[in-house]
């Protein structure tokens, strides 16, 4: 049986240091035990002086430093959790922040029940995150190059009139574009070799991705969003990649909270106003579902690579995904023909698309 809890530790976690603060059981005050290097063995034995490792609460906000630190002090027996640091409550008067007082602030709110932690995501989990979020880095590299080539051109005069861009015609045309300057041809061929760069380095990560889903315990939840339109590998990936296990969500509503997908409230008496979505929560998740949502602009349909996708799926995902298609493809429809500004279209369309993700998440288990 484990020890109660007798004491919770605050931690302000940087790159270099760690600031320690300590509140007990009760209401004395926090008080603030000290600073120490990032040393693992200098917080241990910080931390060994408050007490034994099963009966304290060690708490520190999520950021740049990970979750490394909260998997080695559970291995130590801590009982760790990592904050949301949006979730944090801060006066509207507080204008001093010190890391002595974020970490006595961290262990008072903790005995007080105030904090909200995160799931700390497996190590296996968060390795195909990095690996995920890799490429989309690698896709806003290539992004900006092809901006910068484009602008070169641009300010010559050199428009392509295809309909289509980055393809094979895109490239023939590239390769007969001279300008009137030797300098100036220098500079648009190394422009053009950073964006074959970065291209190449996209398709690598790709692949890679690809390769490593195979043998992810949740590839049977990714295969199973690739059912929904708009959700190819890669969009599917990173949705789990970035949720983890949808079925720690108890109602679909919670989970479009968690995304910050649903609008901003101020409501105060009889008075009640809806502004913009509250963007809180994982914006990689948020972008993948309004991209996906775009897709349902055009009437509901199987097309031959959704058909490839949804093959071997049980039957109670294909039907949710095709309820999906019917309901949004004809809601998209009729928020456009009330003249709604695309943008919010898609963000409506894609809070109500997470609802359908919820429901296959709930239909597919993770693999043991």
């Amino acid at each position: 049986m484990d020890n109660p809890i007798m004491g919770f530790v605050g931690l302000d976690v940087h790159a270099t240091s760690i600031a320690i603060s300590f509140a007990a059981t009760g209401r004395s005050k926090p008080r603030f035990v000290g600073t120490v290097g990032v040393k693992r063995a200098q917080l241990s034995k910080a931390l060994a002086q408050l007490g034994d490792p099963t009966s304290l609460q060690v708490v520190y906000e999520a950021g740049p430093c990970g979750y490394t630190l909260a998997r080695e002090l559970a291995e130590q027996g801590y009982h760790c959790d990592v904050i949301a640091p949006a979730k944090v409550p801060r006066g509207p008067g507080d204008r001093v922040k010190t890391d002595r007082r974020d970490a006595l602030q961290l262990a008072n709110l903790a005995r007080a029940g105030a904090l909200v932690p995160v799931v700390i995501p497996d190590a296996r989990d968060e390795a195909i995150r990095d690996l995920s979020r890799a490429r989309e880095d690698a896709v806003r590299a290539r992004l900006k190059a092809r901006q910068q080539m484009k602008a070169l051109m641009l300010r010559h005069g050199r428009r392509y009139s295809g309909k289509t861009s980055w393809t094979a015609a895109r490239e023939r045309y590239l390769a007969a574009v001279t300008f009137d300057h030797p300098a100036q041809d220098i500079a648009f061929v190394e422009y053009r070799q950073a964006v074959a760069v970065c291209q190449a380095r996209v398709e690598r990560l790709t692949q890679a991705l690809a390769e490593q889903v195979e043998g992810w315990r949740m590839r049977p939840v990714v295969h199973a969003l690739m059912t929904l339109r708009g959700h190819d590998l890669v969009a599917a990936t990173t949705l789990v990649a970035e949720l983890g296990d949808l079925r720690r969500f108890a109602r679909p509503r919670d989970l479009m909270g968690y995304l910050g997908l649903v609008p901003s409230e101020h409501s105060s008496g009889t008075k009640r106003r809806l502004g913009s979505i509250t963007k809180s929560g994982n914006g990689h998740a948020r972008r993948v579902l309004v991209e996906a949502a775009w897709n349902y602009r055009f009437p509901a349909r199987i097309s031959r690579a959704l058909q490839v996708r949804q093959e071997g799926q049980p039957a109670t995902v294909r039907d949710i995904a095709w309820r999906a298609q019917l309901r949004l493809c004809h809601r998209y429809c009729r928020l456009s023909a009330r003249g709604l500004q695309h943008n919010k279209v898609c963000v409506a369309i894609a809070r109500e698309l997470l609802g359908f993700v919820w429901d296959i998440g709930q239909h597919v288990s993770p693999e043991a």
